[in-house]
């Protein structure tokens, strides 16, 4: 992508990013903890990365609206549609990555 230039290349970035979300909306039998055991990141990260990306260009985002465009409705509405409670197996297994993490030194 080293050819493209800032322009292009944000877009598709950015067009990358909706397509994910899209994705993840199609998708809501995958729960967070799932992405978080399997990826390290769930829709609620996402929103936390847009809230800081918004400071560091000096733009105004907080984490409820941010959420509420991860999550394509208000995120309390989400989850008492769509959130599951986590398994005990999950619950292990998300404890196990956080004790990989917590080794590795990627806390």
């Amino acid at each position: 992508m080293q050819h493209l230039d800032e322009t292009t290349r944000t877009e598709l970035e950015a067009a990358a990013f909706r397509r994910l979300l899209d994705h993840l909306d199609a998708h809501k039998d995958v729960q967070n903890i799932d992405l978080m055991i399997l990826a390290d990141f769930c829709r609620n990260c996402l929103s936390k990365w847009l809230v800081a990306a918004a400071e560091e260009r000096g733009a105004e985002l907080d984490y409820e609206s941010a959420r509420e465009y991860v999550y394509g409705m208000p995120y309390a509405e989400w989850k008492a549609k769509y959130q599951q409670e986590a398994t005990p197996e999950q619950q292990a297994a998300f404890a196990a990555r956080q004790a990989r993490k917590q080794e590795n030194g990627n806390a």
